[in-house]
């Protein structure tokens, strides 16, 4: 009769051996991590070295892929559809944990994502075209008061396109267009298909060119490249809530598959290649981990909901 036993007990042994290993062997498959914007900006290239990494530690084919549209609420959502197993990795902006959630516009709630770590602090500037008739936001205000002025945003639940109205209505004059594009370029102000939009790194060529002038930098300070761009927060003070960018996970996804991807990430995100892009842009690029990133969110979700006015 102990035969058995022996038996169901050898084989439960077996089970937890198989289940740990199972464990231990993240990632087995592909893993796929998603940028919910267009290719060419900081996020979508720190992701790249990210991903590329990722496969070349590990052996497995991981990639990056972008899923626009929607203000980055597509992407988000395609990420929150799949199994929290830790082989879908979310590259979110900042409005796609909180605007979309507090509009009521995601089909995910607060905290169904989870940060791995927040990795960027973009170096978000309102610019126009080199020859226009304004210089800062008081002269923008001030020619915006007898003349149209049409902005380009890239999401108008975003906190920067958020902010650049809250700004207008601060300063006593409304833009005569708003209007979301999935990506915002230099060539857009250039031909005058609108007057000011918002953007980061991907403008560093026109701006350096003359092309096109930054009138405020969104950012906690002056942006180091760009020392002579004042910021939002000294023109007009009290509405600022700068972008960032971090990566996320679904709520239940293994710690094992966690660890994984976070120490990866990390070693890229704190390499000379990451902290030269930094420099280069602007950008503050940092490993800001789970127990610092919750509190730092929170903070930010609140803030944007005076934003919102909700």
């Amino acid at each position: 009769m102990k035969q058995p036993k022996i038996l169901l007990a050898s084989i439960a042994l077996g089970l937890a051996t198989m289940t740990g290993a199972s464990q231990a062997d993240y990632p087995e498959r592909p893993v796929e991590f998603v940028v919910p914007w267009p290719p060419g900006d900081i996020e979508d290239t720190i992701t790249r070295m990210i991903a590329k990494a990722f496969q070349e530690e590990t052996g497995v084919p991981s990639s990056t892929i972008n899923i626009k549209g929607g203000g980055g609420l597509i992407g988000a959502t395609h990420v929150f559809t799949q199994p929290a197993d830790g082989y879908t990795v979310g590259a979110f902006t900042a409005n796609i944990i909180s605007a979309h959630i507090i509009r009521g516009n995601a089909e995910y709630e607060r905290g169904e994502f989870e940060p791995l770590a927040v990795i960027i602090g973009y170096p978000m500037m309102l610019m126009a075209r080199g020859d226009a008739p304004y210089n800062n936001l008081a002269e923008l205000a001030d020619h915006a008061g007898s003349n149209g002025v049409s902005l380009g945003v890239f999401g108008l639940n975003g906190p920067p396109a958020l902010q650049t109205m809250k700004m207008a209505e601060t300063l006593g004059f409304a833009f005569e267009s708003v209007t979301a594009f999935d990506e915002t370029t230099c060539l857009m102000l250039i031909n005058g298909e609108i007057d000011v939009t918002l953007g980061g790194g991907i403008f560093k060529p026109c701006l350096t060119s003359g092309e096109v002038k930054a009138l405020a930098a969104y950012t906690t300070a002056r942006i180091p490249i760009y020392p002579d761009v004042p910021t939002l927060e000294e023109q007009v003070p009290g509405i600022s809530t700068p972008g960032w960018t971090g990566l996320f996970v679904r709520k239940d996804t293994p710690q094992e598959a966690r660890d994984v991807i976070s120490r990866i990430a990390k070693s890229v995100v704190e390499s000379d290649e990451a902290q030269a892009i930094a420099a280069n842009t602007g950008a503050v690029v940092q490993w800001m981990p789970p127990e610092e990133a919750v509190p730092f969110m929170n903070n930010f979700y609140d803030r944007f909901v005076d934003l919102l006015g909700r």
